[in-house]
């Protein structure tokens, strides 16, 4: 029978297979750590209306609680960092929606992860997470070995700094478990230092409530006014705590033919935005996580931008 490292071994290598970056793993149960700061975080409310966040805190925290009889936890990184970018002269979307909607793919190379699971180790149940569940995706990466959580909240790695998915599989099979890699932050405050609307409240707390990705993507309602003049053009998401992140001169391109935007989308400026139709928004944006904001919810964003 096969040990816990050669079943490890095989698990990798078929997530290599599949185009994942990296593939780390850890032990399913409670995140003693993190309980006590998502405590804290909420009763700040610095989830300003993203209710959602205040579900399942336990299920949050313990894996356990989401597949029964899980032991590991199967983390995974996925690159997007894209080989162009937007036309200069436009309003500005996150490099993570360039191509089609991450939830779709990345769940298809999960299943195909657990079905190999399945048929090359035998009798193993377990599910897919893509920001689907209530899940401490970032904690569980970092405690799988993948890298470590910047002070602009997102994980990182030497080698390729943050512009990656992660995802997860809880499975009951019991793994060899990947330890933590230190903080390589060190003195740095560039994230901090740039973000335009101070929500990096302080080293590794981001107050969600003041985040452009938060104003632009999950706010339903009116843009508030104290985000005025502060926006940098962002009309979906905001990524520049990374850009200026040291660590992501390592940033390498992607090679997922479905990341890929469409043409149209790099070459709009900000007169084509402004006066775009429902019609090419359905065509541009057909497969893409930016159908998550409406074609109401962009068009929200861009006049917000032009006051």
């Amino acid at each position: 029978m096969l040990q816990k490292p050669q079943y490890t071994a095989q698990i990798k290598a078929e997530a290599k297979r599949l185009g994942f970056m990296s593939c780390g793993i850890s032990k399913a149960g409670f995140l003693e750590e993190e309980a006590p700061r998502l405590e804290a975080w909420l009763n700040k409310n610095m989830h300003g209306e993203m209710s959602y966040m205040e579900n399942h805190f336990d299920k949050r925290l313990d894996p356990t609680l989401l597949v029964e009889g899980s032991k590991s936890v199967i983390s995974l990184l996925l690159n997007y960092y894209p080989e162009t970018r937007q036309n200069e002269d436009s309003y500005k979307i996150s490099k993570y929606a360039y191509g089609q909607d991450y939830h779709f793919v990345i769940k298809d190379k999960l299943k195909a992860l657990l079905q190999y699971i399945t048929s090359e180790i035998g009798d193993v149940h377990g599910r897919a997470f893509v920001d689907s569940a209530p899940v401490l995706d970032k904690a569980w990466a970092a405690k799988s070995g993948l890298g470590w959580v910047g002070k602009h909240s997102n994980l990182l790695t030497q080698q390729a700094g943050s512009f990656y998915f992660i995802a997860e599989l809880i499975v009951d099979l019991e793994l060899e478990y990947d330890t933590p890699v230190t903080d390589h932050c060190g003195s740095c405050t560039a994230c901090i230092d740039a973000c335009p609307t101070q929500a990096i409240v302080s080293p590794y707390v981001v107050d969600g409530s003041k985040c452009i990705s938060y104003a632009t993507i999950e706010l339903k309602n009116e843009i508030p006014a104290h985000f005025s003049s502060k926006m940098d053009d962002w009309m979906f998401g905001c990524d520049i705590c990374q850009d200026v992140c040291p660590w992501n001169r390592f940033s390498q391109s992607h090679k997922e033919p479905l990341f890929n935007p469409n043409p149209e989308l790099l070459t709009m400026d900000r007169k084509a935005w402004e006066e775009i139709t429902q019609e090419v928004f359905s065509e541009i944006f057909k497969k893409s996580a930016i159908k998550r904001t409406k074609y109401a919810g962009l068009k929200r964003n861009i006049e917000f931008l032009k006051k």
